[in-house]
């Protein structure tokens, strides 16, 4: 039985032009496929679709905006840059995007939640909920219950952790401190806290991390209403208090011509 012959030369050539010529012609195809979606209007992009309930972003917003920004069709768009685009708007702080077919951007977005105002440099900024600095048109929320809070760059976090330690010790602390409420606190740049209250008195806290502090405050608040009792005041006439004092704090009262500052020892 004689072997199987290979197909002559001509032939194995023939077979690979074959080959080669229907490779160009996909390669082709795919290629005329992809220039006409890149150029066909029906891809790009026409509606933006916006999740995530946003009080702030309207989509009518978003779209007058963010679409004018948008490179691209469905298909070419960079989802980074148009991230980017959406993020950079006021009350935006996290935007998720998906495409959606044949011409529909779909966008998940997360608002700032504002907790404080932040008297920095700008006159619009707050702080959200992760004590990050925003800016953002203040007339949109109900800033008169807000906080306002300050401090050095890059430390807006730290500002807001003691605002709330500092706001907790004087709840549980309503019926000696009077109802006193925290409305203000700064840290300056030399790392003092300033802690203002709704009845219009400033405390001098000193420096220090929050039990530090908070020791203080707590001293103080203990010790306050013995210290009056002489002078037959209430808390409420209090109008300033320097709690930096190792060995005790000075205060100064309204409506009490007596020395310009009193003296009072802590516990």
């Amino acid at each position: 039985m004689s072997a199987i012959q290979p197909p002559p030369v001509d032939v194995r050539l023939m077979n690979a032009t074959a080959s080669l010529v229907f490779l160009g012609v996909f390669v082709l195809a795919c290629a005329a496929l992809v220039a006409w979606l890149l150029r066909n209007p029906a891809f790009a992009i026409a509606q933006v679709v916006v999740h995530g309930n946003p009080q702030h972003s309207s989509a009518v917003s978003l779209r007058a905006n963010v679409l004018p920004q948008l490179q691209g069709n469905l298909f070419t768009l960079n989802l980074a840059l148009a991230k980017q685009a959406f993020e950079q708007m006021p009350w935006v702080r996290h935007a998720e995007l998906r495409r959606g077919f044949p011409n529909t951007l779909e966008v998940v977005l997360q608002e700032h939640q504002p907790v404080a105002m932040w008297d920095g440099s700008d006159a619009q900024a707050m702080l959200n909920s992760f004590g990050e600095v925003f800016e953002a048109n203040r007339g949109e929320v109900e800033h008169e219950n807000l906080p306002r809070l300050a401090g050095p760059d890059g430390q807006s976090q730290q500002v807001l952790a003691m605002y709330r330690y500092l706001a907790q010790l004087l709840q549980q602390r309503q019926p000696t401190a009077q109802t006193a409420q925290a409305v203000a606190l700064y840290l300056t740049p030399r790392g003092n806290w300033q802690l203002f209250l709704d009845n219009g008195a400033q405390l001098e806290l000193g420096a220090g991390e929050q039990a530090q502090v908070g020791a203080r405050l707590l001293d103080f608040i203990d010790t306050l209403p013995q210290a009056l009792g002489p002078l037959g005041v209430k808390p409420g006439a209090l109008e300033y208090a320097d709690l930096r004092h190792s060995n005790g704090y000075a205060i100064r009262l309204r409506g009490v011509a007596t020395q310009p500052e009193t003296r009072a020892q802590g516990k």
